[in-house]
């Protein structure tokens, strides 16, 4: 089985110290990295993939709009990359589906980013609206799915329970380090996540606290990262 190494951050738009964000990113050595509050107003294209360089990675799927973007490790090749605008909800941000196919070591998976709203009639329609583009995307790609999310809501939520009844939470089925995510100074809720199909085995999924310097992750941006560990099927997914 091909084990890799999954990553899911918000950025906050790189508004806080850059090269301590960059140290984190580099530090936590993912093969696949889902962003969000990626830039998206000036230079966005130019400043995501000038963290991408920066941090060893390449852009494999964003677009401006609602500040997403997937990364991949040096294993990995991307096939096919997709980008979903939600359902506009009027006087909320807007949200997004961003997913890359990749290929690492032979094996297919496919690289999802959301980030799901604060109000939670928003957050649970757009929550149905990525679980149906994901499902579509393993039928035709036959590949497993990897979501990284920041969900704006903790486990036992409308949102989260949705998500999990169709994917793994992968620090519940093996946690390993700190589950809560927010704020990075004093972190007490566990909002981000990265959830996967039930067929990839999770070695350990949590924030990687030892990673890099710990005054890093204060630095870096107002979320800590949640890192997992995992092994793909050998076989194609239905």
């Amino acid at each position: 089985m091909t084990t890799v190494r999954a990553l899911s951050y918000n950025i906050r738009s790189l508004r806080d110290d850059r090269a301590a964000l960059m140290r984190v990113i580099r530090a936590c050595d993912a093969d696949l990295v889902c962003l969000q509050e990626a830039p998206r107003l000036l230079n966005w294209r130019a400043r995501r993939r000038a963290l991408a360089a920066r941090t060893g990675l390449t852009p494999a799927a964003g677009r401006r709009p609602a500040g997403l973007a997937v990364l991949a490790g040096p294993r990995a090749r991307r096939v096919h990359a997709e980008y979903h605008l939600l359902t506009r909800i009027p006087g909320l941000h807007r949200r997004g589906l961003a997913l890359a196919v990749l290929e690492i070591d032979g094996a297919r998976v496919i690289a999802a980013c959301t980030h799901l709203d604060l109000a939670e009639d928003a957050r649970r329609t757009h929550t149905a609206e990525v679980i149906g583009l994901l499902e579509r995307a393993r039928r035709r790609f036959q590949a497993p799915v990897v979501l990284g999310g920041d969900i704006n809501e903790e486990p036992g939520g409308p949102s989260w329970d949705l998500l999990t009844s169709v994917f793994t939470d992968a620090y519940a089925a093996a946690p390993r380090g700190p589950a809560p995510t927010f704020s990075a100074r004093r972190p007490r809720r566990r909002i981000d996540a990265i959830f996967t199909d039930p067929g990839i085995e999770v070695i350990g999924c949590g924030v990687p606290s030892d990673a890099a310097p710990p005054a890093d992750y204060t630095r870096a941006t107002d979320h800590l990262p949640v890192l997992a560990d995992l092994r793909l099927p050998n076989e194609p997914q239905n």
